[in-house]
């Protein structure tokens, strides 16, 4: 067994092959991190997209023990339950939103909680009304946020949860079922098996998803 190294923290592959006395534990780490990316205010740090790819390419491993034999099956479920943790973390996002009001705008800056991205949320909110839950989704950070801004600015609950579930689905299928085929994909056909450039599939899903975040800011300074 290797040395521990706080690194491996921002490595999606840590989390979903991660296990504890020999017991696999990647599936419940996954649905937990999915959900404390807007539930917890907490995940602005954690590897959201990257992370669902990653499951996608490692969804027989983490669907071993409620395998139905049929891995399209498998695969549906796994998106299934990561879209449900999804929609969960946005419905406390969007409670603690409700119930903090404008103290979240005065509360001092922690390691989890950033004021600074909170604002760029409510800018992205603004921008793209309604339809901010679905787009923040796919933009690291602004998910984060956008639930509990949807909160504060009262947005009506049942348009919140018909934008929250769109959401989720869309980001959870899309990424997941992206990495299993593509997987798939390069193997059958390129004899490719991507789980040897992991790290450039991180970086590659990283600079897409915060490229456009990035632009914006630029922009905006400018």
């Amino acid at each position: 067994m290797t040395d521990f190294d706080w690194k491996q923290l921002f490595n999606p592959e840590f989390y979903i092959l991660l296990q504890i006395g020999g017991v696999k534990i990647g599936l419940y780490v996954v649905l937990f991190i999915v959900f404390a990316e807007t539930g917890l205010l907490a995940g602005f740090f954690l590897p959201g997209d990257s992370l669902l790819f990653l499951c996608g390419i490692y969804s027989e491993s983490l669907m071993k023990e409620f395998s139905t034999g049929n891995d399209f099956v498998n695969v549906t479920l796994l998106a299934a339950m990561v879209s449900l943790l999804g929609i969960l973390g946005n419905m406390l996002g969007y409670w603690v939103g409700v119930k903090s009001g404008s103290y979240l705008f005065k509360k001092e800056d922690t390691f989890f909680f950033k004021k600074k991205y909170l604002f760029q949320s409510k800018e992205f909110f603004d921008k793209y009304g309604s339809k901010a839950i679905v787009f923040a989704r796919f933009l690291p950070i602004i998910r984060t946020f956008a639930p509990v801004i949807a909160g504060i600015v009262e947005m009506d609950k049942k348009k919140f949860m018909f934008y929250n579930i769109l959401g989720s689905v869309l980001w959870s299928f899309t990424m997941i079922f992206s990495g299993h085929y593509l997987y798939e994909l390069f193997l059958t056909q390129f004899h490719i098996d991507l789980k040897h450039y992991i790290e450039i599939i991180v970086i590659a899903i990283i600079l897409i998803t915060t490229i456009p975040v990035l632009i914006k800011l630029l922009k905006k300074r400018k």
